[in-house]
This record gives C-alpha cells, sequence and structure tokens, in this order.
C-alpha cells in the first residue's frame, strides 16, 4: 500500500498562485502514476491532472490547461500541483491518489490509494 499526504493549501486571492504537495510513504513511489482531484462544495469529484511514472507524460482538465502543472521528484517521493492564475472557481479540497495499473488515468476508479485532501480557498 501507498499513504498520501497533501499539504500547501490555503486561502489566496484571486489571480495568486499556491503549490500543492503530496508526500507518499510505503511502496515502490516512482512506479506509480499520480493524479490531483477536488471536490468543491456542492459537486462531486473532479479530475484535474495526472502524471506518468517517470513524468515524461502529463494531462489536464480543460478547466485547469495553461493554470496549472503537475510534476514529481521521485528521490523525495513527492508530487505537486503548481497552480498559477487561480480563480473562485478553483475553490475546493484537493486530493491526490496513485495508480498502480491500467489505462483509466481520469476517473475515480482508475486510482487505488487517496490522500485526506487539502482545502485550497481563492478570493475574488
Amino acid at each position: 500500500q501507498v499513504q498520501l499526504v497533501e499539504s500547501g493549501g490555503g486561502l489566496v486571492q484571486a489571480g495568486e498562485s499556491l503549490r500543492l504537495s503530496c508526500l507518499a510513504s510505503g511502496r515502490t513511489f516512482s512506479n506509480y502514476a499520480m493524479g490531483w482531484f477536488r471536490q468543491a462544495p456542492g459537486k462531486e469529484r473532479e479530475f484535474v491532472g495526472t502524471i506518468n511514472w517517470s513524468g515524461t507524460y502529463k494531462t489536464y482538465a480543460d478547466s485547469v490547461k495553461g493554470r496549472f502543472t503537475i510534476s514529481r521528484d521521485n528521490a523525495k517521493n513527492t508530487m505537486y500541483l503548481q497552480m498559477n492564475s487561480l480563480k473562485p472557481e478553483d475553490t475546493a479540497v484537493y486530493y491526490c491518489a496513485c495508480k498502480r495499473s491500467g489505462s483509466d488515468y481520469t476517473t475515480i476508479a482508475g486510482y487505488d490509494n487517496w490522500g485526506q485532501g487539502t482545502q485550497v480557498t481563492v478570493s475574488s
């Protein structure tokens, strides 16, 4: 199993930036694809972005393309989400997840382990 802990959330104004971190412990972090999801009040959890084990492949939801960037440092067992030009509609609890195998990279069902989430609030 892999245990995941998110950090870096907070309260910022529209247009500002945050960087979220996801620290993993347990087995073979470097062999897992990773993803970020978010859940806003009154809405279902939605896909934000994903990164493969080597960091050479990434994909993002249309709502965050050009503003958010996923990266990972396998030596530190950490995945990052750099969020720029934040908007009030980005307000949500952000979750990281890991994926051991399979081809479903953009849905909740495709992932095996989840963190507890970190709150991001963007004021206007």
